[in-house]
């Protein structure tokens, strides 16, 4: 009896959510439209790796670029409908976080 797979659908979706960064990337988009600097400083990620998962994003269809005709010319990200329909899933990792996983510099109970 062969071992059955993971429904291909899912597979991928995990395989592109669990891209290191991703989900933090759409997690700070959930406040809404953001310039490239303002994700770079609130996420330590370098500005190639930020680039490039933005990219993969975008072509998902999760994140969308708008480039503004303004000099200098402004580029802004925001998420798309299919990102927004991340976001509950994202807000229950937080709640089960806050309530199961202890911060790296909190005292473990001995």
């Amino acid at each position: 009896m062969e071992p059955q797979s993971l429904c291909p659908l899912v597979e991928k979706g995990i395989q592109m959510l669990s891209k290191r960064w991703t989900v933090l990337i759409v997690h700070q988009l959930l406040a809404g439209p953001q310039r490239f600097g303002a994700i770079e400083e609130a996420i330590p990620i370098s500005g190639r790796l930020l680039s490039e998962r933005l990219k993969e994003l975008e072509q998902e269809g999760i994140v969308m670029r708008e480039v503004f005709p303004e000099t200098p010319v402004r580029i802004q990200y925001s998420l798309t409908d299919k990102g927004y329909a991340l976001k509950p899933m994202i807000r229950e990792i937080e709640k089960w976080s806050r309530e199961w996983i202890v911060p790296e510099d909190a005292e473990r109970p001995t």
